[in-house]
């Protein structure tokens, strides 16, 4: 909340003896002088203006800034819809992110994580999707028409996100974090092509990463490990 306050006074001088956790900006203005405002960050408590001045305190609370994610779920994402998706509405879920593409060599995992997760959602698992063209342009489509190619050939019916890039500077807050949290082979964090995959634990944890040559299939025993853990 924003406060002001006008102090008179005697005198022209201004006394710093309280501390306070805002920031204060304080103006002075006196007769045929100009305006001046300086933030005082955490130290204000009183003033006294002789005649012909004011001071103006300016009060505001400021938070903290919280920093890079530690936990999955305390991420957001834009959904196929560019809806804010925040990753917390899966927490207490094992999830599997891929990086997706439709024209790839590896477009047929989706016949696979479908597969995954028609036999796991009921016991706490979940697929997330998030498509990106940044592999040889091999998902150059609208995220309407990405959803229809997946269900028409493959069924897919687990949630797809909006399309992102997953390397770079415009790179998603997701990948940032999960690229954070396990490299890749040779101890590389970015992302190689279509289909990498990040195992989460319940917790919003990264357990594992998989390469785009790993199937899908092949990961059910560590779903298995996970949906079995409290």
């Amino acid at each position: 909340m924003n406060s002001f306050r006008t102090l008179r006074g005697p005198t022209a001088r201004l006394l710093f003896t309280r501390a306070l956790v805002s920031t204060t900006a304080v103006r002075f203005k006196a007769s045929g002088h100009a305006t001046v405002t300086q933030a005082l960050p955490s130290r204000v408590a009183f003033a006294s203006a002789g005649a012909g001045a004011a001071f103006t305190t300016h009060s505001r609370n400021t938070k903290p800034d919280k920093g890079p994610a530690t936990n999955f779920f305390d991420l957001k994402a834009k959904g196929k819809r560019h809806q804010e998706v925040n990753m917390s509405d899966f927490e207490n879920r094992v999830i599997l992110v891929v990086n997706v593409a439709s024209k790839c060599g590896f477009t047929d995992q989706y016949g696979e994580l479908e597969s995954l997760y028609k036999k796991y959602k009921d016991k706490g698992f979940t697929v997330i999707g998030f498509p990106c063209n940044q592999f040889g342009g091999q998902e150059p489509g609208t995220e309407e028409e990405i959803e229809s190619f997946c269900q028409i050939n493959f069924g897919v019916t687990f949630p797809l996100m909006a399309k992102i890039d997953v390397n770079g500077k415009n790179e998603d807050p997701v990948y940032a974090f999960l690229k954070s949290q396990k490299s890749g082979l040779m101890g590389l964090t970015r992302i190689k092509w279509n289909f990498e995959k990040f195992l989460i634990r319940k917790d919003g944890t990264v357990y594992e990463r998989y390469s785009s040559a790993t199937s899908p299939s092949s990961i059910a025993k560590d779903i298995e490990r996970l949906l079995a853990e409290q």
